[in-house]
């Protein structure tokens, strides 16, 4: 059975009717996932369809757990479904809502929301069971790639030694919190009464919240005024120069992370080499100019 026959069957079961049919009409987005937003007997749902070879790099079972801490912390929308097996989730739609990628990651009100989030979820005292290391989900991706009998870029090995010396020379110490690990903006959900939401807590576990804090600065692509406005928020106060050289090692090795996590997509057969292609070259370009210029800044990143 193809992953869309096991939705629907899924879903009939779920709603007792063996009549509904997967609508795949109203597309919610998503990279890792494809969701999709579907009325049922009245109630609006979104319904995650998991994307190609997730299954190989999530542990669904962990994601299960840690889905329903971040909702029973009202951080989450509330989960409906969740098959740890599949991948398949059902959660209720937020009404009235947008995700900040829509509704501007760098507009003020937006970024303190996002700032409030995600210290509630590095404040919490409901730990994770699981640790979120990138260089451990690096390994395992790499390992993914060979075994698809895939190919890295030419100078991929000799940057990721480079990478892992500027980290060791950078990065004084790192703590563990319960951390996301995946902020994109379009995670954040805000509706019409201001309330916000984070929301796909697949990746999930321990880790320093430095890298939650380097992945929404770049994966929203923040300018140099709201990186600032959002650092000052999130510590209160402009981060010292040790956690400045944190959250730049942490957007460097996002970059190289993601990039390896979209070759397995693309030799899984899934429209990722665009995506691969330009995750690397910013990884390139940065971890050149960044071993040249003490003084490279966060919002120069960026913009590479």
């Amino acid at each position: 059975m193809n992953i869309e026959d096991l939705v629907q069957s899924k879903l009939r079961s779920i709603f007792d009717d063996d009549y509904l049919i997967f609508d795949k009409s109203r597309f919610a987005g998503g990279l890792t996932n494809y969701n999709y937003i579907m009325n049922i007997k009245g109630s609006e749902y979104i319904i995650r369809q998991p994307g190609g070879m997730t299954n190989q790099m999530i542990d669904r079972s962990i994601e299960k757990v840690n889905n329903r801490i971040a909702s029973e912390l009202g951080l989450n929308s509330e989960c409906v479904y969740f098959d740890e097996n599949s991948g398949i989730k059902i959660s209720a739609y937020i009404k009235n809502s947008q995700n900040v990628a829509l509704a501007n990651p760098c507009k003020n009100g937006n970024l303190r929301a996002v700032s409030s989030l995600l210290k509630k979820t590095h404040l919490s005292k409901r730990h994770f069971p699981n640790v979120f290391d990138w260089k451990t989900e690096l390994t395992k991706y790499e390992q993914i790639v060979k075994e698809l009998n895939g190919d890295f870029f030419y100078d991929y090995h000799a940057l990721k030694r480079n990478l892992l010396n500027f980290l060791g020379q950078n990065i004084i110490q790192t703590i563990s919190q319960p951390c996301h690990n995946d902020p994109v903006p379009e995670n954040f959900v805000i509706n019409d009464k201001d309330e916000a939401y984070l929301i796909d807590w697949e990746y999930s576990g321990m880790n320093d919240p430095a890298w939650d804090v380097a992945a929404y600065i770049l994966e929203s692509k923040l300018d140099d005024e709201s990186i600032k406005d959002f650092l000052t928020d999130y510590y209160d106060h402009y981060p010292k120069r040790e956690e400045i050289a944190k959250i730049k090692g942490f957007m460097l090795a996002q970059d190289l992370l993601w990039t390896v996590w979209a070759l397995i997509r693309h030799y899984n057969g899934d429209d990722f080499l665009d995506y691969c292609y330009f995750r690397y070259e910013r990884f390139r370009k940065n971890m050149v100019a960044i071993s040249h210029l003490s003084d490279y800044s966060i919002s120069s990143i960026v913009k590479n």
